[in-house]
């Protein structure tokens, strides 16, 4: 039994709201143009969407281990930065990681593949690049993040693509609206990444880790932090003004006060990993309680 808890440990499931959320959005989407949501096709999106997404945490624990990024830093907040610390806990060894992320990888790709047959090429490219990103993102010669590329490799997996992805899979058409729906998704996902790399800096400095707030700097980083949090309801209006989304969805400016105080938070503590902590919190809380509303969003149009 502790060898289950400790695979499940592993997987990071707290976390997958990151998939979670894209997901429900694009099949929200797709039932606001269509009327109709296939139910069997938008589990099968999201149980593979979350074992690729749990593939990707799993096996970035693997590479992070690698380079030692993992064990070099000690000024991690638990449970937004460090890793699992699975491995550096010893409660698995570094080959279980890897055959464990190997699985997870293989289900979502075998899911994906069945929908592509059932529904075509486009599932197969989404989900191709989906894989790419999982495994190259931290993996130390491509190193994604390292290139200082991470962020949008997230934002775009975990925003766009899913979104569309999910969307597509019940729809079967290309369409703007999921896309432009995904955006404010994508922002805020790849800002829970950018605001977690705070704690993170020193460590990943030193492996190579060069993403972007090890480019910066700490204190012009925060801009780019703010920038994103900002430029995300930015979206939600022009969107709505420009009717590429409907009005009701701007409902989701209800997170704005959280985001105005993760920004205060920020502006104030991104120095002092401890006292930053509760900007990671709430980063993460806009990031799911936006996507919500704006899924909550397009139900309620297509209803009414």
């Amino acid at each position: 039994m502790n060898r289950v808890k400790y695979w499940l440990m592993e997987l990071r499931a707290p976390f997958f709201t990151a998939s979670i959320i894209p997901i429900l959005l694009g099949a929200a989407v797709a039932y606001y143009i269509f009327n109709t949501i296939d139910w069997g096709y938008f589990i099968l999106t999201l149980i593979g969407g979350i074992f690729l997404h749990a593939g990707a945490n799993v096996i970035n624990d693997y590479f992070d281990h690698l380079t030692q990024n993992d064990e070099l830093n000690k000024e991690f907040v638990r449970p937004f930065t460090g890793g699992s610390r699975i491995i550096q806990n010893q409660l698995m060894t570094p080959r279980e990681v890897l055959i464990e992320g190997i699985v997870c990888l293989t289900i979502g790709s075998a899911i994906g593949l069945y929908l592509s047959f059932k529904l075509g090429w486009v599932i197969l490219l989404l989900g191709i690049i989906g894989v790419f990103s999982a495994v190259f993102y931290v993996e130390p010669k491509v190193n994604l993040v390292g290139r200082g590329i991470g962020e949008f490799f997230i934002g775009l997996n975990f925003g766009v693509l899913m979104t569309f992805g999910a969307f597509y899979v019940q729809a079967g058409q290309f369409s703007w609206i999921p896309i432009i729906a995904s955006l404010p998704v994508a922002i805020l996902i790849a800002a829970v990444l950018y605001i977690n790399e705070f704690q993170d800096t020193t460590a990943d400095r030193a492996v190579g880790k060069n993403h972007l707030v090890v480019r910066l700097g700490k204190k012009r980083a925060i801009s780019g932090y703010i920038l994103m949090m900002l430029l995300t309801y930015l979206v939600v209006v022009v969107g709505v003004v420009t009717d590429s989304l409907p009005p009701i969805t701007l409902v989701s400016l209800l997170t704005v006060p959280i985001a105005l105080n993760a920004i205060k938070i920020a502006k104030q503590n991104y120095d002092d990993n401890q006292k930053l902590a509760p900007a990671n919190a709430s980063t993460i809380m806009v990031h799911l309680f936006t996507g919500l509303l704006l899924t909550v969003g397009f139900f309620i149009d297509r209803l009414i």
